[in-house]
């Protein structure tokens, strides 16, 4: 199982968005696709941040008070973002995931954003695994 690479399993075309825009667009962009987050990258692609809907969230509570959303996407995404590469192992992501870790990884190759791997990529693809574990004779 270590040999099942994310870069069979990942999201290809992820949202990726900017640290400029505003968080408006942000939770439209992700609400749209109907994601749970989505990296933040440079102009080149570069991995800077992530941002979830969890960080959208006291955010828009407040504004939602005083009606008045001024917020850009570097006011509530967090810098210091856990990434996995393409061939990284599914199994040792699974098992990174076990604990309180994200739900959502980018995946970056040769320092730019290439999709994001969730738990449900990771789920699916241990139980196409096993599936063939049961089709396979012993």
């Amino acid at each position: 199982m270590d040999s099942i690479k994310i870069k069979e399993h990942m999201d290809r075309q992820p949202v990726l968005l900017k640290a400029n825009m505003s968080l408006a667009a942000a939770v439209e962009e992700l609400l749209g696709k109907n994601k749970l987050g989505a990296p933040v990258v440079d102009d080149s692609g570069a991995l800077i941040g992530f941002l979830s809907q969890q960080d959208c969230l006291a955010v828009m509570l407040k504004s939602s008070y005083h009606c008045d959303m001024v917020a850009v996407v570097k006011d509530c995404m967090r810098s210091d973002v856990l990434w996995v590469g393409p061939d990284d192992s599914v199994l040792q992501l699974a098992e990174q995931m076990l604990g309180l870790k994200p739900k959502i990884y980018p995946v970056v190759a040769e320092g730019k954003v290439v999709g994001t791997i969730n738990r449900t990529n990771i789920l699916s693809a241990i139980n196409t695994y096993m599936q063939q574990c049961y089709l396979t004779p012993a």
